[in-house]
């Protein structure tokens, strides 16, 4: 299973890259379409996990594949706001978006792997994880709106205390020379800030994931297929993201509720995976439902 999958996500990733080696503007119906192949790929991919391995992984691997998608869509109002900042055009979004995914592949094996053995070594850090879901969904329903300050990452400061910067874009390139000195420019930098940010939603996925499972396969696929699609489904809904103004308010309460779900994990009151998912899929479809009908209503207000 690992090597099918390892196959898969190369062979993707060669199509992709090899059809988007030129920077252009992804229209509505290329991300529509991308979005269907990934989703499509990811429920064949389940479906050979429940004739494989069973009925139990099949249920882990669809919650956590919904799990990560639904917080991948959170991802997605930080990437409008970095992209805004530096001014970045949709003709030169795609690429950002191309290397920042093929970074985060690399980084979330990394925080899996690393949170999955601090499970197994201590096993008192479910609490710590369970904790944290829980602060992270309640600050997200009531820290307000939040910011992009790049002047305050600091790898964007160390990248400007170390390395030239021009001011503008020149081209899709990340770096230019010009009279013998080597110069990022700003479309590196928004790399570096997009980069940055999926470590800091990897702190949130990666827990979330293993509140339902703890089988690195389970884990770490359905955190890839979720990334893998990320890039076509930001061109889908970057437009309208602001028809869904109370999804991220559900997403907190998924965060809260696998957080308390991990609580509960050595105790009689633990959370059937089918429960689980029956709660997430409901939490999402309220928050998506009054997000349209408040919006809509709110439109037929205006004279």
């Amino acid at each position: 299973m690992w090597l099918a999958f390892n196959t898969l996500v190369v062979i993707m990733l060669v199509i992709d890259l090899g059809l988007h080696r030129k920077s252009h503007e992804v229209a509505f119906r290329e991300a529509l379409v991308w979005t269907g192949v990934w989703i499509t790929l990811a429920l064949l991919f389940n479906a050979g996990i429940w004739h494989y391995l069973g009925k139990d992984k099949a249920l882990e691997f669809f919650t956590g594949y919904v799990i990560e998608k639904s917080l991948s869509v959170d991802n997605l109002f930080v990437f409008i706001m970095i992209f805004s900042y530096f001014r970045i055009s949709r003709l030169h979004q795609p690429k950002i978006l191309k290397w920042g995914i093929l970074g985060a592949l690399v980084m979330r094996a990394i925080f899996i792997f690393a949170g999955i053995g601090l499970l197994e070594t201590f096993h008192w850090m479910i609490y710590v994880f369970g904790g944290i879901l829980i602060i992270t969904g309640l600050k997200m329903a009531f820290g307000g709106e939040g910011r992009v300050e790049p002047e305050k990452n600091p790898l964007v400061r160390l990248v400007r205390r170390y390395v030239p910067v021009t001011k503008r874009v020149a081209g899709d390139r990340f770096f230019i020379s010009r009279w013998g000195i080597r110069a990022a420019t700003p479309l590196f930098l928004t790399l570096v800030m997009v980069e940055s940010s999926d470590v800091i939603f990897a702190l949130d996925s990666i827990p979330a994931v293993l509140a339902v499972t703890r089988d690195p396969f389970i884990v770490y696929t359905s955190n890839v297929f979720a990334i893998m699609g990320l890039r076509a489904l930001y061109f889908l809904l970057s437009n309208v993201m602001g028809m869904f103004a109370y999804l991220k308010l559900g997403i907190s309460v998924i965060l809260a509720f696998v957080g308390v779900k991990m609580l509960l994990a050595d105790t009689r009151f633990e959370i059937p995976i089918h429960v689980s998912l029956g709660i997430i899929f409901g939490v999402l479809a309220i928050s998506i439902a009054t997000s349209i009908c408040i919006g809509n209503r709110k439109q037929g207000m205006v004279p």
